[in-house]
Formats: structure tokens, sequence, C-alpha cells
């Protein structure tokens, strides 16, 4: 299961966030959420071999930007991921099975302005692990981070239209489809549509009444 995520380190061009965002403890390090049949922690480099086997299969890197091709690719990727959340920009969780410290995918939540109250989050988790529900609740912790801890309010996310899987996934915790991104993805020489699916801090609160599995902090 996967939808579009940046795997690369590409050095971003936005801006600081502002020091009014209530950012300042997630900026010193991610803290370790568990919930149901998951754990997210933040990314280590020892965790590059796994990624690099998890995340460069064909299944898994079909709708995502290309993962990088070696082990010290994922490596430098880990850093930089450290690098931007020090600097405020991203919050990057590696997934980790409960009972078991192996990383088999990630979350990401990017700022999108200068004070991350938009951003856009994305996923990419093994093959082996898809339809044993630990998208979901590595989705709602992530979400939850994201509203509770960044004090995002607009997170958006994009999934190819031809990614039947990772649409059904973002539907299935709440997120609304507000349109289509023609031609915004490109992938092998070839320009994809993309929908584009949001979920507002409002919303989320509300639907937290019905749902949801309480987060430890550790």
């Amino acid at each position: 299961m996967s939808h579009r995520l940046r795997l690369e380190p590409i050095v971003s061009t936005l801006p600081q966030t502002d020091t009014t965002t209530p950012a300042s403890d997630w900026r010193n390090g991610l803290p370790t959420l568990t919930a149901g049949l998951v754990t997210l922690r933040e990314l280590r480099i020892g965790d590059a071999a796994s990624l690099f086997v998890s995340l460069t299969t064909p299944e898994v890197s079909r709708f995502i930007s290309p993962p990088p091709r070696t082990v010290a690719g994922f490596e430098r990727f880990i850093d930089w991921t450290l690098r931007q959340r020090a600097a405020g920009l991203l919050a990057c969780f590696v997934i980790v099975p409960r009972g078991t410290d192996q990383a088999v995918g990630v979350f990401q939540v990017r700022s999108l302005g200068p004070r991350f109250d938009n951003a856009e989050w994305g996923f990419a988790m093994s093959a082996d692990y898809w339809g044993t529900g630990m998208f979901v609740d590595g989705a709602r912790l992530t979400v939850d981070f994201a509203f509770d801890a960044i004090g995002v309010h607009r997170l958006e996310a994009r999934a190819a239209l031809a990614n039947g899987r990772g649409s059904g996934a973002l539907r299935k915790i709440g997120a609304v489809q507000e349109g289509v991104l023609r031609g915004s993805f490109p992938r092998d020489g070839a320009y994809h549509d993309q929908a584009l699916w949001t979920i507002l801090r409002e919303d989320w609160y509300d639907a937290k009444g019905v749902w949801g599995p309480p987060v430890v902090l550790h």
C-alpha cells in the first residue's frame, strides 16, 4: 500500500516554520506512538536496509516518487528527514509492527507553507503487511500527530487515480476527495492524474468521537 510520497533527499525551498507554531517539542525529536498493531517512531540509520527491502518492490514503488536505489541511498534519505525535522519542515515516522523492531514503511507529513498549518502527508508500506489493519492504526496516529502536536489545520494527500488501494485507504480513514489534478504525477516517462484528498482538523476531531484507539506516547 502506498500513495504519493517523497523518498528523496531533496533540498526544500520552504521557509522555516513560524516560531509561534506549536511544534518546538517535536522538532527536537519525534515521539514513539503506538496503537493496535503498529508502532511509529523516528527513523534511524539502521533502518535503511529493511526500508530498502520493503519499499523498492514494484508493487510498492509504483505510485511513489522513485525510491533510493541502494541501502546507502536510504541512509541519505534518513539523514535528510532528521535535518528537515530539526528545521520544522517535516515529520517522518517509520512503521514498525508491534512486537518487532523491523522497519516496514514510513508515514510522512511535510509543510506546504511557512507556518505548517497546511501540510501534505504520504505513506508507503511493505506489501507483506497490506490488509492487516496496520495502515489504519498508523494513519490515525499520524493524522492525530499532525493536528495535535504540529498544529496542522488542513492535511492534503495525493493518490494516483490508478491507485485504487491507496485511494480506498484514504477514504477509509475519512479523507474527502476534493478534485482531480490532471497530469500532476510524473512517473516512468508519463504524467498521471491524481486525486486530491483532504482532512480538516475540525472534521477529524468530530470523527474521533466515533472511533479510534488511544494513542500511547513514549
